[in-house]
């Protein structure tokens, strides 16, 4: 079996192919290959070309899934399912295009697409993690976001978060990570702070690639910004207990709805106390839209 992705060079994007074709991979009977083909490499001139003249001479081997994510794809990925016919067409986002021209579309539930037999809904965006089963009791993982089009960093929320993290948990080891937009000056303001000597901290300049993954993997909790969403989605594939710590909000949409529903749904929470967490779910979304492609 020979998955082809095309990729726009984003690496969210990249993630959530790659959390599928691996998810393929582990549970398709048959020898799973795969290849990664940039938008720069596939001309779309090139591509109506070929679909006219029924040529096919972009691949050395033919595909049996095309996959798509980001908007620059989807094209390419309809017009790639023209030349190899035989091959599923599979595009992880909301569609620009009507969505029965695609095999499949895999959107998260907060997209608003109705479920039909080829739109497969999901909790969050697919991510490539699996919980290794690795977690070490009252190890703590905080991650932190920042500003965003959907929230405005709140300094004096995150600290107040941290510090009642800290202090209700006290026989924890507590990691702290940032991501490219915390704010440059928050890492010195809570360096000054007395708790701030009971947390490990690495900046996200610091990390070296797969870092976050990895200390996912043995994190018993992980509290995350509530603008970090596709962390907390990463967090519940890994296993983790999750906390969120709440930004200001400058407008409500579908993503900070996913969030709510998640803290409705008892998923998540926004204790700060370890043991008051939600119990571990079984969070397994790309195994599950993986089974249902290789059962059609």
């Amino acid at each position: 079996m020979h998955i082809l992705y095309v990729s726009d060079g984003k690496a969210g994007h990249r993630s959530q192919a790659l959390g599928l074709c691996r998810a393929i991979e582990r549970q398709s009977v048959h020898k799973v290959s795969f290849e990664e083909i940039s938008i720069e490499q596939l001309p779309l001139i090139s591509l109506f070309l070929s679909v006219l003249k029924k040529q096919s001479p972009f691949l050395k081997q033919t595909p049996n899934y095309i996959v798509g994510v980001g908007s620059h794809t989807q094209l390419r990925v309809l017009l790639l399912g023209k030349i190899y016919p035989k091959a599923k067409t599979v595009i992880l986002m909301k569609p620009n295009y009507p969505y029965i021209w695609f095999d499949y579309v895999v959107v998260p539930q907060h997209d608003g697409l109705a479920k039909r037999n080829n739109i497969i809904l999901t909790q969050g965006a697919l991510n490539p993690i699996v919980n290794e089963q690795r977690h070490q009791t009252d190890r703590i993982l905080i991650a932190l976001g920042g500003t965003s089009k959907r929230h405005q960093w709140n300094e004096q929320k995150v600290l107040t978060a941290i510090h009642d993290i800290v202090e209700y948990n006290p026989a924890s080891e507590i990691i702290l990570t940032t991501s490219r937009r915390t704010p440059s000056n928050f890492l010195s303001y809570l360096s000054e702070q007395d708790f701030s000597k009971k947390i490990q901290i690495f900046p996200v300049e610091q990390t070296p690639q797969g870092w976050i993954f990895e200390e996912m993997q043995k994190a018993q909790a992980v509290w995350v910004t509530e603008d970090s969403v596709s962390m907390i989605y990463e967090a519940l594939t890994a296993g983790c207990r999750v906390g969120v710590m709440m930004l200001d909000r400058l407008k409500q949409d579908r993503i900070t709805r996913s969030v709510d529903n998640l803290l409705q749904q008892h998923i998540i929470s926004t204790t700060t106390t370890l043991q008051q967490l939600p119990v571990q779910n079984t969070f397994k979304e790309a195994e599950r839209v993986a089974i249902y492609l290789l059962t059609q």
